[in-house]
């Protein structure tokens, strides 16, 4: 049977990388039967089969002379009831998501006032056209660097990675658009590839994806920093529009003006408060007025410390005073004698020792006296 058509389900599907096969079974309710599809035609796929997928099947029955065994060896495959190319596009969404290169944290910023534009797109057709127009209408300012590429058929999806590369390589612009006209699932199909999608996360320079109309979404517009609805869009979104940063920088300087004004009219006014008031109109005075002041602080001083030390004298005089009351000079003074027994006063009869010389200390002068008899006070 060289000419059969099936519907099944895949199972025990196996990918053999290293030559490119697909081995698996497709089965129904009723039988299965071992299927294998060999790389060249395995390659055109635009999916990848999984287990449990029900797919179309186109092929030939023959026997696999080694096991004594029919199996389909498949020349084409579709899935059942949804398009491949619908197909591949879930499987590299879902595959590209659960790497991150969705997530809003990747987004870089697109520049607000980009002197340099960068375009990846198809050199014919009306979105280079409108991309030009756009661009130049809002802001002629920027300078517009055009890579053209191909957009459809099996080399575009290279070329517009490439390209997105070498605008890296060089940091040839500050932002970049890459995108075409619209068209059918197949027409867009180049900005759905992993390659063109990987290139995009890869970039240093803010991307936005314009692919088709509106209401088409790619897997580009997804990685992007940006997505438009359409390269018109794009190129509105890529740069300012003129007349607006003039306004803008018009309102800045009338703003800058008035500020300015204002704020030589604060200080006119200060330096006026500053001028009219006496020290500055006499300066002299402020001096006179301080060493007036610190005259009466050094006079005030100067009374305070006579005072003190008036104070201190008489302390000191009647400390003095006590002194000398108590002196015992003062005693022998009066007649009085004072005793000594060598470098010791006697206090007592009862401390004189009769073998040894006395001391008797007058006001005047000393004698020694030897001692002849002790007299105690109730005696004499």
């Amino acid at each position: 049977m060289s000419s059969v058509y099936l519907v099944g389900e895949i199972s025990n599907f196996t990918n053999h990388y290293r030559t490119g096969h697909f081995y698996f079974t497709i089965k129904d309710d009723a039988c299965a039967i071992k299927a294998v599809m060999f790389r060249s035609n395995a390659q055109r796929l635009r999916f990848l089969p999984e287990n449990g997928m029900r797919v179309l099947l186109r092929g030939r029955v023959s026997v696999f002379e080694r096991d004594g065994q029919y199996q389909l060896y498949v020349d084409d495959m579709q899935p059942d009831g949804v398009g491949a190319l619908t197909v591949a596009f879930e499987q590299l969404k879902t595959k590209l998501e659960e790497q991150g290169l969705f997530a809003a944290e990747r987004k870089k910023p697109i520049p607000p006032c980009p002197a340099r534009v960068g375009v990846i797109t198809s050199p014919t057709g009306a979105a280079v056209r409108d991309l030009f127009n756009v661009l130049g209408r809002r802001f002629p300012l920027a300078k517009i660097v055009f890579h053209p590429v191909q957009v459809q058929g099996a080399s575009a999806a290279g070329q517009i990675a490439a390209a997105i590369d070498l605008f890296n390589q060089h940091q040839a612009a500050d932002v970049l658009i890459i995108g075409r006209g619209g068209g059918s699932m197949e027409d867009l199909w180049a900005f759905n590839e992993e390659i063109v999608a990987l290139a995009i996360s890869r970039s240093t320079i803010p991307i936005i994806s314009a692919v088709g109309h509106e209401t088409d979404f790619t897997i580009s517009d997804f990685v992007a920093d940006l997505r438009a609805p359409t390269p018109s869009a794009a190129a509105e979104l890529a740069v300012p529009e003129q007349q607006e940063q003039y306004a803008y920088v018009s309102g800045l300087k009338l703003h800058a003006i008035s500020l300015i004004k204002s704020t030589l009219a604060d200080e006119k006014q200060k330096l006026a408060v500053l001028t009219a008031s006496p020290v500055l109109k006499n300066p002299h005075k402020l001096i006179e007025n301080e060493a007036q002041t610190l005259d009466s602080l050094w006079l005030r001083l100067n009374a305070a410390q006579n005072q003190l030390m008036q104070s201190w004298q008489r302390r000191l005089a009647e400390a003095c005073a006590k002194l000398d009351a108590l002196s015992p000079y003062k005693v022998l003074l009066r007649g009085y004698a004072a005793v000594y027994d060598g470098a010791h006063i006697v206090d007592s009869v009862r401390h004189i020792d009769m073998n040894k010389p006395l001391r008797v200390r007058f006001a005047d002068g000393s004698v020694e006296c030897q001692p002849i008899k002790r007299i105690n006070e109730e005696e004499s």
